[in-house]
C-alpha cells in the first residue's frame, strides 16, 4: 500500500469538523490513545494528552513521534490537583477518557491497582470534568468485558447487566456504573440546557493493530515470536472474541463525539463498537491466519501450563450504533490482519513509522468515504 504524508493531507482537507477543536485525551501514551491522538492531529485538532509514561518499550507513542503534534502532559489520573491544572490550561471542548490498566492477567497479579486506576481514576477524571468551563462532550471508554458474561451465543446489548468474573472485567463494569452515575448526577441529558455537556460511554471489541507491545496480548505475542523465528505459545486457542482493527473502534468514538457535539443529549448513553458476526473468531484462527501471512514456517503451540480464567465466548451486538449512528465496520478481519503484518514488517525494516501509521489512518478514512 502506498503511504506518505500526501494521503494524510487529503484526509485533513476533508475533515473540517475537528479542525481547531480543543481535545483532551487521557491515556494518550498507550496503544489506542496513540492512534487516536495521531488521527486527531491529522484532522487539525488541538490535542492535549494526559497519561503516565509510555507503558512499553518500544511503544507506538515513541516510534511514531505522537508527541510531535500535540501537548503531552505526564501524570496519574488519580492525581486530582495535577489533572485539574492540565484541564484548566487546556480548556477542552471534548474529553476522551482512555487512561486505564488494560490487561486481564495484570489484574490478577494486582487487583487493587486495577480497581484504583479503572474505577477511582475514572471517577477522578469525571469529577474534574465537572469544573471544566467550555466542555461540551465527554466520552468514557471502557471495554466489551464490562458485561456480565454468561457465555451467550448472541451479542451483548448496551442495556445488558454490567459484571465481570476477573478483576479487570469487573473494574470495567464498575467504570461503566461510575460513568452512569456521573451522567445522571452532573451531566443529565434532561438538564442539558443547563450544563451544556453531553456524555457517553463506549465499549469496543478486542482491538488489534500495529504498534501494540503490551505483555500477555495475543497479537503482540504472535509478532514477537514470529520475528524471533519461534513458535508462539497460545493459552486458550478455542476462546472466541470480537476482533477489530484499532481504527474501527476509534472511528466509532469520533463519530459518536461528533453527534454529541451536534445533537447533545440524544446520544448521551452507552454504545457498542464491534465487528461483523463473521469476524468473531477463535484465537486459533487468528494465529493460523497471521502465520500464513508471515510465512517462514511461523506456527504456534498450546501452553501446557495452568492459566487464569478467561471467558470462552464473547460477542457484541452493534445494532444500536448501526441504526442510530449510521456506523458500520469498514475493514474486515482479513484486511485488519494484512494491515498489522504490513505495519510490523515496515517497523522491522526501519521505515518512518509516523508516516506508516498516518498512511494507514488515511487508508482507513478512505475506506469509509
Amino acid at each position: 500500500m502506498a503511504i506518505g504524508y500526501a494521503a494524510v493531507e487529503e484526509l485533513v482537507s476533508r475533515s473540517d469538523f475537528w479542525r481547531g477543536r480543543r481535545v483532551l485525551v487521557t491515556g494518550h501514551t498507550g496503544f489506542k490513545g496513540s492512534w487516536l491522538s495521531l488521527w486527531l492531529q491529522a484532522m487539525g485538532a488541538e490535542v492535549t494528552g494526559y497519561a503516565l509514561e509510555v507503558p512499553t518499550e518500544p511503544s507506538l507513542f515513541r516510534i511514531a513521534r505522537i508527541e510531535q503534534g500535540m501537548r503531552s502532559e505526564i501524570g496519574d489520573i488519580r492525581d486530582r490537583e495535577r489533572l485539574a491544572q492540565v484541564v484548566r490550561e487546556a480548556r477542552p471542548e471534548v474529553l476522551l477518557h482512555l487512561a486505564a490498566q488494560p490487561l486481564v492477567r495484570e489484574s490478577f497479579r494486582d487487583p487493587i491497582e486495577t480497581y484504583s486506576v479503572n474505577v477511582v481514576g475514572t471517577a477522578t477524571v469525571l469529577d474534574v470534568a465537572r469544573e471544566a468551563p467550555g466542555l461540551r462532550a465527554i466520552l468514557s471508554v471502557t471495554s466489551d468485558k464490562c458485561y456480565e458474561n454468561r457465555e451467550w451465543v448472541y451479542g451483548y446489548r448496551e442495556n445488558d447487566p454490567m459484571g465481570g468474573y476477573d478483576p479487570y472485567s469487573s473494574s470495567k463494569g464498575c467504570a461503566e456504573l461510575v460513568s452512569s452515575a456521573f451522567r445522571s448526577s452532573y451531566f443529565s441529558p434532561a438538564r442539558h440546557a443547563d450544563h451544556g455537556v453531553a456524555m457517553a460511554t463506549a465499549r469496543a471489541g478486542n482491538v488489534i493493530g500495529g504498534g501494540d507491545w503490551a505483555a500477555d496480548r495475543l497479537v503482540p505475542d504472535i509478532l514477537e515470536a514470529f520475528a524471533q523465528d519461534r513458535k508462539v505459545i497460545i493459552r486458550n486457542p478455542l476462546a472466541v472474541r470480537p476482533w477489530q482493527h484499532v481504527l474501527e473502534s476509534i472511528g466509532g468514538y469520533l463519530l459518536l463525539v461528533e453527534r454529541l457535539l451536534a445533537e447533545g443529549p440524544a446520544y448521551a448513553s452507552g454504545w457498542n463498537f464491534g465487528p461483523e458476526d463473521q469476524d468473531i473468531r477463535p484465537v486459533s484462527w487468528i494465529v493460523d491466519e497471521m502465520a500464513r501471512r508471515w510465512g517462514n514456517g511461523a506456527g504456534w503451540e498450546q501452553d501446557p501450563g495452568a492459566n487464569p480464567h478467561e471467558a470462552h465466548l464473547l460477542r457484541l451486538d452493534i445494532s444500536k450504533a448501526r441504526i442510530e449512528l449510521g456506523w458500520r465496520p469498514s475493514w474486515s478481519l482479513d484486511v485488519a490482519l494484512d494491515r498489522i503484518v504490513e505495519w510490523h514488517r515496515q517497523y522491522l525494516a526501519g521505515a518512518d513509522m509516523r508516516a506508516v501509521t498516518l498512511g494507514q489512518i488515511a487508508a482507513f478514512q478512505e475506506s469509509r468515504a
